[in-house]
């Protein structure tokens, strides 16, 4: 695929340039930001030309300017794929801003195979270069910090052990029927998977009553024809091994099937392995050991002590939240650590962007230990804002934590929950519709790059606005 270079007005961009078409105020910013920062395509472009032999070859496609803006856009709106498209293609300012101009606009699955490319070190590079562009336009001091966790869904249903034995069986047996076709001799492959759809239900189905009686045997029965459906495809594999295709792409059509089919068959016998442990052998099986999804085995299983969802199928994403709503650090957590450890991290991090730490570093109960306490005070933080949980607390911190000054800096901690809200609702983050784990780091990522590029949009809007001399 070939970059494609910077369009030559035609006469349909001159005359709506004659008319003063112009973007609206916020995207004007984000694009004056976009296109004094370079740098910023340049890791983009670095991304999309990766593994490609000779990138100046080939079909024209996405350059850089315009995925980097389109992908920005479409977190910015909280629009999906094909509504990305049909609103750019409609819209002659977000043509303007994407750079299409009077071009033709692709389809969704172009912008969904370059939005691919990118990766989670690319976005977390364009991230700290936004923060440090706010750094030298003076819109942000570094002063004070909230911190906080919160949890970003997979794409996946809830999972119980009958409905991952359910998926297993049915992916299995499509990947295999696909690979057997591909084979020659005539293979079969035995479709069990009404069978599987029957036991799961009828466990599905189950009173408390019921359970209590029969499930064991349900589920021996769908555990037992699980490992059969296994069996069968690893035969499959096997009989694949060395097997030449008609032509070059069914060789390596067969080569992925059976990689593919591999791939799910030890899913599955990690399922069958949870499965016989917690309910034949009534064993209490580590969320460590346990997968929740075959499609996304990545999710972890948090548990915060949510009362409305006691449960959540994600990741812990942690956020660090400057005065104005910059996020200046975030990371995609595995399985579920305490918050206290990201406190350490989240003082270098801030030293390193600029230059000394806030004065003011504000947390909820969960970031508290005595160690993070002390290395707030060693680390130069004037007001440091972690209540105690649990246990006795000495006259001094009692004293601290009725301060005035600390309790002006619990109030200032409450903001980075109505940041978090912005982020899950109007940014899209809530759910991750990506597939794999790397996706996710990217989708997070550009969700805090959008939020970013709107805050400092809007302050560059009010510095001109204050700029501005008044009519006489």
């Amino acid at each position: 695929m070939r970059e494609a270079q910077a369009p030559q007005p035609s006469f349909a961009d001159v005359e709506l340039q004659r008319q003063g078409i112009t973007l609206d105020g916020t995207l004007q910013a984000i694009s004056d930001l976009l296109d004094q920062h370079g740098e910023l395509v340049d890791k983009v472009r670095q991304d999309l030309i990766r593994g490609l032999k000779r990138p100046e070859t080939g079909r024209e496609g996405l350059n850089a300017q315009q995925v980097l803006r389109s992908f920005t856009l479409k977190t910015i709106k909280n629009w999906d794929l094909r509504e990305l498209r049909e609103r750019i293609t409609d819209g002659m300012t977000l043509r303007i801003f994407t750079t299409f101009f009077a071009r033709r606009v692709p389809k969704h699955d172009a912008f969904n195979r370059a939005f691919n490319r990118l990766t989670p070190p690319t976005v977390r590079a364009v991230n700290e270069i936004v923060v440090r562009a706010a750094v030298d336009l003076r819109l942000e001091n570094g002063k004070k910090l909230r911190v906080d966790t919160t949890v970003v869904e997979s794409d996946i249903h809830f999972p119980t052990d009958s409905t991952l034995l359910w998926d297993s069986v049915r992916v299995i047996t499509r990947t295999a029927k696909r690979l057997v076709s591909k084979l020659p001799g005539g293979l079969r492959f035995s479709n069990h998977t009404r069978q599987a759809r029957r036991r799961m239900q009828e466990i599905q189905r189950m009173t408390p009553l019921q359970r209590r009686d029969q499930q064991v045997p349900k589920y021996r029965k769908l555990i037992k024809l699980t490992g059969r459906v296994v069996q069968a495809a690893r035969q499959v594999i096997e009989n694949s091994k060395g097997t030449c295709g008609t032509d070059a792409q069914s060789t390596i059509l067969i080569e992925a099937l059976s990689k593919q089919l591999e791939h799910y068959c030890s899913l599955a016998d990690r399922v069958i392995d949870q499965a016989r442990r917690r309910v034949l052998e009534g064993e209490q099986v580590p969320n460590e050991d346990k997968i929740f999804s075959i499609f996304e085995p990545h999710t972890d299983c948090i548990k915060r002590g949510k009362a409305q969802k006691p449960v959540e199928f994600g990741h812990k994403v942690f956020l660090a939240e400057s005065a104005i709503g910059l996020i200046t650090d975030y990371h995609v957590l595995d399985r579920n650590p305490p918050d206290e450890r990201h406190v350490g991290p989240s003082l270098t991090h801030h030293k390193r962007i600029f230059g000394a730490a806030p004065e003011l570093y504000a947390t909820d109960r969960g970031f508290y230990s005595p160690t993070n306490v002390e290395l707030c005070r060693t680390e130069g933080v004037v007001n440091e804002c972690l209540p105690q949980r649990g246990g006795k607390k000495t006259p001094e911190r009692e004293a601290h934590e009725k301060s005035r000054p600390f309790r002006k800096g619990q109030r200032f901690r409450a903001g980075v929950e109505g940041r978090i809200s912005v982020l899950l609702r109007g940014r899209g983050m809530r759910r991750c519709t990506k597939k794999g784990r790397e996706r996710f780091d990217v989708f997070v990522g550009v969700a805090v790059l959008a939020n970013n590029l709107m805050i400092i949009a809007e302050r560059l809007m009010r510095r001109s606005a204050r700029r501005r001399p008044r009519a006489a």
